[in-house]
């Protein structure tokens, strides 16, 4: 008997797209044994979507069994607290992340599930998704392509070393992933300054194992009401950052480097000795990053050591973040 499987769907004024992507689910050619969806506030109706298609669906599938809760915040929670919140409340072995904009492909569970049968120290499995618009037609792109995930980032994740990649940018969507509902417990609570899938990723990756599965799996929808999308890497998109005030940027990734090593020490299984080195000099890097004077030319120096030292390679997009750092302003 395979592994039970729960969906975490998250839902929040959806109602425009999100009976395709509760179709899909229940289309699955591996149906879910529970779907945990936890409606942020909506007031669209999104909740009492989900019972109507469910329930129509139950009519026609009398025998099959999909267990359904629905929960109802009364005032939103943001899309990090909701998914901790789904999550929390999944009850089965594995547990795959849904946004409620997509459409999965008819054997998504099927292929995930898989592998993960037979690997009992896999914690997190992503995938690649395909790039899709508003009425659900191909963009020509999938999601991995998109967000500009090399191919040594993605050997790195597939030989054991994702932490490597994910120290140096974040490589894994929620809508692709499927965790084990031990790594939700080892990761909760989420820190406020990670958005949930890149923590739960940072998590499996410095305290156990997680892989990709290279295929997109996923229809992964673009659109004007995205809360989070995949973003512009083209080259207005490149030019709008080195114009872009530094600050916040600098001040959030120096708040996720230090959450992070304040709660790695704790994680379980603990990370090698090597990992934790690694962590540390993540967060020296950031401080100096953060630290930089708002005079250009004083930043010259200190960007120059970090490069030779190679840390911006390391940890961050190398000359990508070094354009940034000595022209970005304050």
């Amino acid at each position: 008997m395979g592994p039970s499987v729960s969906v975490a769907l998250c839902t929040y004024n959806g109602a425009a797209f999100l009976e395709e992507q509760l179709r899909s689910i229940l289309d699955q050619s591996l149906l879910p044994t529970e779907i945990v969806v936890s409606d942020d506030g909506s007031s669209d109706g999104s909740a009492e979507l989900v019972l109507s298609v469910f329930g129509a669906w139950q009519a026609l599938h009398p025998g099959v069994v999909v267990a359904l809760r629905v929960l109802r915040n009364d005032a939103p929670l943001g899309v990090t607290a909701n998914f901790e919140q789904a999550l929390s409340a999944c009850t089965g072995d594995l547990i795959a992340l849904s946004d409620q904009d997509d459409v999965w492909h008819p054997d998504r569970l099927d292929r995930v599930v898989s592998a993960f049968q037979g690997r009992p120290s896999l914690q997190l499995l992503h995938t690649d998704a395909r790039l899709v618009d508003a009425d659900g037609l191909p963009l020509g792109a999938t999601l991995l392509d998109t967000l500009g995930v090399s191919a040594a980032d993605r050997d790195a994740v597939r030989s054991g070393r994702g932490i490597d990649a994910l120290l140096r940018r974040n490589v894994v969507t929620g809508a692709t992933m499927v965790v084990r509902r031990e790594l939700v417990g080892r990761a909760r609570p989420f820190p406020a300054s990670w958005v949930h899938d890149e923590w739960l990723a940072m998590v499996a990756a410095a305290s156990g194992e997680m892989d990709l599965l290279d295929e997109a799996l996923v229809d992964y929808r673009q659109h004007a009401g995205n809360q989070i999308g995949a973003s512009s890497l083209d080259a207005s998109g490149r030019l709008g950052r080195l114009t872009a005030s530094r600050r916040a940027r600098n001040a959030r990734l120096l708040a996720r480097a230090v959450d992070l090593r304040e709660r790695a020490g704790a994680f379980v299984p603990a990370p090698t000795a090597e990992t934790l080195r690694r962590i540390d000099a993540k967060l020296a890097h950031e401080r100096m990053r953060s630290g930089l004077p708002a005079a250009r030319a004083r930043r010259v120096r200190p960007v120059l050591r970090a490069l030779r030292a190679g840390d911006y390679t390391r940890f961050g997009l190398g000359l990508q973040d070094v354009l940034r750092d000595l022209v970005q302003p304050v």
